[in-house]
């Protein structure tokens, strides 16, 4: 199972779910993240975050959808401008799910109001891919496509 998570600037909602995805999932799977206009850095919050998490970050970087390694199996948007976008042919056969969030790059007020928007754009990741590693693989929801759709979109309108 490949992911991508996707993103316009593929610096900070984007490249969180990558890592924690990473991090949690089982062996086997993978996943990526991209952006269809990336800004070329990673936010440092994201990455201090992910390290105050316990997360690696090494080899995190921010990316084109037009350099990854391989095609996904399914693609994730996180942000509401990527999910709008049309998506490079090669994404076509992808199995595609909105999970919108915030973008704490445009937060803005105190030190801590801003670190908790991180923090708030995190939890929210962290909770989707855990309800999406729940799913059993032995779940009838993986042989079925659309059902597999309709499980990831309704991940996609939890919150912790």
């Amino acid at each position: 199972m490949n992911l991508l998570f996707l993103c316009t600037g593929n610096s900070c909602r984007s490249i969180l779910a990558e890592a924690t995805f990473n991090a949690l999932a089982p062996e086997g799977w993978q996943a990526m993240s991209a952006g269809s206009q990336p800004t070329g850095a990673v936010h440092p919050r994201s990455l201090a975050l992910l390290e105050r998490e316990g997360i690696p970050t090494q080899g995190l970087h921010s990316k084109s959808w037009e350099d990854l390694p391989q095609t996904p199996d399914v693609v994730v948007t996180v942000c509401a401008s990527a999910a709008g976008e049309t998506c490079p042919v090669y994404l076509g056969s992808a199995l595609r799910t909105h999970w919108g969030v915030e973008d704490p790059a445009k937060a803005t007020g105190t030190e801590e109001e801003i670190n908790a928007s991180f923090e708030q754009a995190y939890c929210i990741l962290r909770h989707r891919i855990e309800a999406f590693l729940a799913l059993s693989q032995n779940d009838p929801v993986w042989r079925d496509r659309d059902a597999l759709k309709t499980a990831l979109d309704r991940i996609g309108e939890q919150t912790p």
